[in-house]
């Protein structure tokens, strides 16, 4: 979570317009995952990371361990859907197993692997917006749409105490490694419910000390920001809606040609 956020501050298209890479991240999206197309998909795949690692110039080597975070739980998950079992093989990969026959069948493959292709090319789209737009921007554009201010002010307060538990619980655990609070297994376990049960107090704790200064600053019920307007070049827009278009029509032929 931290390393996403300072990812975001450092990236190169940290300064352009959010409302433009909140379109182009969430029209890729959605064109990913109605078109369910391998070679769409891995355009999207590709386009989307050249963009945050060669334009953004966010580090690859960050990029890929984050993109290997999904995938081994799509891989875990994709195994239910390309393994059958049955009474009978149902390909010439089968395995008899306790009077059943677990099968791997050419169409359950290939839907698997196309289902983690769409699903690695939606979170290349997640990860173009999230490393290169700080939060206060998407803050921002949900306000431009007219969200809520409610669920706008939720997610700022949840964004500021999950830095803060992660602090409180970075210290903690620091502080029991360097008592040997984890040198097996017995005392692992007892630091971790140390852990819990003090970070729970002193998170009640910074929670009513944030209240505390909020109302010293004359809080009313609304938590207003510095807002930060980019407008969008015309050459951003020309390509954006080019790139978007140019994705419609491959999956169109490809649809027609299917």
């Amino acid at each position: 979570m931290i390393m996403i956020d300072k990812l975001a501050y450092s990236s190169k298209l940290r300064y352009k317009s959010p409302c433009l890479k909140s379109f182009v991240a969430v029209s890729t999206l959605f064109i990913c995952v109605i078109a369910r197309l391998p070679l769409i998909s891995l355009l999207i795949l590709l386009c989307m990371g050249s963009l945050t690692v060669f334009i953004g110039k966010t580090s690859l080597k960050y990029y890929l361990k984050l993109m290997i975070i999904p995938l081994g739980f799509l891989i875990l998950s994709t195994i239910a859907i390309i393994v059958n079992i049955s009474d009978e093989p149902l390909s010439s990969i089968s395995i008899a197993l306790f009077g059943k026959y677990i099968s791997i069948t050419t169409a359950s493959f290939y839907y698997g692997c196309n289902l983690i292709l769409v699903s690695l090319a939606a979170v290349s789209c997640l990860y173009f917006l999230s490393l290169s737009t700080p939060v206060i921007d998407l803050l921002y554009v949900l306000k431009t749409i007219h969200c809520p201010e409610l669920i706008i002010e939720l997610l700022l307060l949840i964004y500021r105490f999950i830095f803060v538990l992660l602090d409180i619980s970075n210290s903690i655990y620091t502080s029991q490694k360097c008592r040997l609070g984890n040198r097996n297994f017995k005392t692992s376990l007892k630091s971790a419910s140390s852990l819990c049960a003090v970070m729970f107090i002193r998170a009640l704790k910074k929670s009513s000390m944030l209240y505390d200064s909020m109302e010293s600053r004359c809080y009313d019920g609304r938590i207003n920001v510095l807002k930060r307007y980019v407008k969008a070049e015309r050459k951003e827009i020309i390509l954006s809606i080019i790139f978007e278009v140019a994705l419609i029509i491959i999956a169109i032929i490809c649809w027609r040609s299917i």
